[in-house]
């Protein structure tokens, strides 16, 4: 008995198994209408919902002018799509409107779903004319029984169409012209500043105070101090000591002369020094610097500590001894000194 049971039922609910799964995997539609009724002239939004697999293809119908007669298609707008655990749920919308008084019917609306066309439910939209008052009623039934042959459109009440309104004031709408006048402001700003830049620098010739150069030689003899102070010669670091006099040396006379000294041997420097400078005593001082900063850095000699400070007044004579005249003061100079001069004796 419980074998033939289960030989029976065993078909059913494969059947309804079947059965649910197709109907799992078909598309649902069902369309709505809001408002629904309305005026002649005024618009309704037609809804057409389609719930369906999310891998469904759905193809929405497309009205280019009716629905159906008299119900008209103004636009349709863009689907929209929520999709929640494998089920798409698509929204389109349409909007109408109509310019007769009656009850639309539609029957359905059709969807394809990629293999068949499902309907939608049927749904109506009335149209109604405009409520005219009892004094525009009688009215227009002595019109139509002859009492009278003109139109009086205040009896009618019928309005003319109202001019085109101002828009109300909103200062938030009229920013950019308050960021027009502040560009304008910021730029008038800026060609004065540069204006004043101009002829500040024709009065007094700079932007800015130019840094204060040097001579050669008072930049020499600064080095040549800080070098006397730090004594380096007297912690066994002559090798950086005769370095860096002979760097000072060599910059000196590249900037007095104009030979470049940094790229020379002291044969070929002092060869140079002798063309410029007729004194002996200018070249022996640079003969001593040279030879004992040669044996130091190449020959690895000892020099004495009395070496050592001739090297450094050596250096000093020789830059005071090349160094540049001082400029002679212009002719007001030297009248004013002349001028004062007189006024001591």
């Amino acid at each position: 008995m419980g074998k033939k049971v289960l030989h029976i039922l065993l078909p059913l609910f494969l059947l309804i198994s079947i059965t649910h799964r197709s109907f799992a995997q078909r598309a649902s539609v069902q369309a709505s209408v809001q408002p629904a009724e309305i005026q002649i002239g005024e618009q309704a939004l037609i809804n057409l919902k389609v719930i369906a697999p999310k891998d469904k293809t759905i193809q929405f119908p497309v009205y280019q002018k009716e629905i159906i007669p008299g119900l008209e298609v103004l636009t349709m707008l863009p689907p929209d799509t929520v999709i929640e655990n494998n089920v798409a749920t698509m929204n389109f919308k349409y909007v109408v409107t109509s310019f007769d008084s009656t009850l639309y019917y539609v029957p359905h609306m059709p969807v394809f779903d990629g293999t068949d066309t499902i309907y939608s439910n049927s749904f109506g939209l009335k149209v109604t004319s405009p409520v005219l008052k009892d004094s525009t009623i009688a009215y227009l039934e002595k019109m139509n029984t002859g009492q009278t042959d003109s139109i009086d459109f205040k009896q009618l009440q019928l309005n003319d169409i109202k001019p085109v309104q101002k828009p109300a004031f909103v200062w938030t709408d009229y920013l950019w012209i308050l960021w027009i006048v502040l560009g304008l402001i910021l730029l008038l700003l800026l060609i004065g500043l540069v204006i004043v830049l101009v002829l500040r620098k024709k009065n007094k010739g700079y932007f800015f105070i130019p840094p204060q150069v040097l001579p050669p030689h008072v930049r020499a003899l600064q080095e040549l101090d800080k070098l006397k102070a730090g004594k380096i010669w007297q912690q066994g670091r002559e090798k950086e000591f005769y370095t860096r006099i002979t760097d000072i040396l060599r910059v000196y006379m590249f900037e007095r002369y104009r030979i470049n000294a940094m790229e020379m041997t002291s044969g070929e420097i002092l060869v140079e020094i002798r063309k410029r400078s007729e004194e002996d005593s200018v070249y022996n001082n640079l003969v001593q610097i040279l030879s004992v900063a040669d044996m130091v850095k190449f020959a690895k000699h000892k020099p004495y500590m009395d070496e050592n400070d001739l090297s450094l007044m050596n250096a000093y004579f020789f830059v005071n001894q090349t160094r540049e005249p001082d400029p002679l003061p212009d002719k007001k100079e030297q009248e004013k000194l002349k001028e004062e001069i007189d006024k001591e004796k």
